[in-house]
């Protein structure tokens, strides 16, 4: 059975090409002269590029076409790490699976990934700082609970996701930022947890800071 024409093959290996280019899908969608939206669709094996954008990606690359339409046995090296999609934003409304706006990729051990779904988020603001600063990139992994003083990602009002502090206790929930500053902390009632939303989406396992 020939692979070309299969999306979630082509999808893997456009990945790890990206991987190794160490430039994000916005970059190559400038160089490429490619709609950010049509690429993210191929990246996430739900739809599959004409020949002529192949040919296009293989030259970009420095690969043969055959090493995006077919499967490839990775070395060891390459299959140590996972790739998950580092997100732009976080709006209500929209499943994290189901998010496009996808503006690079980062890699987890296996043995993190069997503790659950995860993905990245790039941090806006200095709310957190001196913990976390705007730019940082943070794995978080998907629940809907986290332990009082951990950090998490927190849908608030139906608006963009927000990385704080979270305590909670009977009466209600506390939101913390580092920053004092900037952000005093927030408390929100049982009944405005209910009706705002708010919203706890994952737990920040880890913290990637490029410099």
């Amino acid at each position: 059975m020939t692979d070309i024409g299969n999306k979630a093959i082509m999808a893997e290996n456009l990945r790890y090409y990206i991987q190794l280019s160490k430039k994000t899908q916005k970059e190559i969608c400038k160089d490429l002269n490619f709609k950010e939206m049509t690429f993210s669709d191929w990246v996430n094996a739900k739809t599959y590029p004409r020949i002529d954008k192949i040919e296009k990606m293989a030259q970009y690359f420095g690969i043969e076409k055959s090493d995006l339409i077919e499967k490839r046995k990775r070395t060891a090296s390459t299959t140590t790490s996972i790739l998950i999609p580092v997100l732009g934003r976080i709006v209500a409304g929209e499943p994290i699976d189901a998010i496009t706006d996808i503006i690079d990729y980062e890699e987890i051990t296996p043995r993190m990934a069997q503790k659950g779904k995860h993905f990245a988020l790039v941090v806006k603001g200095n709310s957190m700082e001196p913990t976390l600063r705007e730019g940082d990139v943070v794995i978080v992994r998907q629940q809907s609970e986290v332990e009082n003083g951990e950090i998490a990602i927190v849908l608030v009002n139906g608006n963009e996701a927000t990385v704080k502090e979270v305590k909670e206790a009977p009466a209600g929930i506390t939101l913390i930022g580092h920053n004092v500053a900037v952000y005093t902390p927030h408390f929100y009632t049982r009944e405005q947890i209910e009706s705002l939303p708010i919203a706890i989406l994952g737990k920040v396992v880890e913290l990637r800071r490029k410099f």
